[in-house]
């Protein structure tokens, strides 16, 4: 299950099939800060039918399938994040216009340059608003049972939408997580 020690930059919070609040409900929340006074961090299995190029329209082409905005979170939806698997060799600390998260996935400056930007990465999924837990808030939801922290691979940025990506976060990390990939959401339907 993890623990809030666990918690850092390039985790995943992977909801428990009993976390049945509307907004986490069987989420994938890729953390992107995480600190003493706080964590943020995006949804990643939520996308919109909102086209990137409706809301930023110089970044929708560049925009990983599919090319919809995805539902970062309940927190500032009006806020536009953008992250990025970075290919080999970028080295985000002496790129300009990208911040370094965890290894290979960075957070993309959306008034840089989309074609230079694009051009490092080997995706971008774009976000509108966060999800976010004040100080101890996370730490108590995880003990609570609610979340699983997990360990991110760089696919998991830019999984496509049709990806069970839930589900296969929770198969790959073995037993006894991985046999959560089976419940059935709504045990009554059992």
């Amino acid at each position: 299950m993890g623990s809030d020690a666990d918690v850092k930059p390039g985790t995943l919070l992977v909801a428990a099939p009993t976390l049945y609040d509307e907004n986490f409900r069987r989420t994938v929340v890729f953390v992107i800060h995480h600190h003493e006074e706080g964590t943020l961090g995006v949804v990643l299995n939520r996308p919109s039918e909102i086209p990137v190029a409706d809301v930023l329209p110089k970044w929708g082409e560049f925009s990983s399938e599919p090319r919809s905005l995805f539902v970062g979170g309940p927190v500032d939806q009006r806020t536009a994040i953008c992250l990025a698997t970075l290919r080999t060799g970028v080295d985000p600390e002496s790129t300009e216009g990208i911040v370094g998260v965890d290894g290979p996935v960075g957070l993309i400056d959306l008034d840089g340059d989309p074609g230079e930007l694009a051009a490092r990465t080997r995706g971008l999924r774009f976000f509108a608003g966060y999800a976010g837990w004040g100080k101890q808030q996370l730490e108590s939801e995880i003990d609570r049972g609610d979340w699983h922290v997990i360990p991110a691979l760089p696919e998991d940025v830019i999984a496509a939408s049709a990806t069970d990506l839930w589900g296969r976060v929770l198969r790959r990390q073995g037993p006894p997580l991985a046999f959560l990939a089976t419940h059935p959401g709504d045990v009554q339907l059992n």
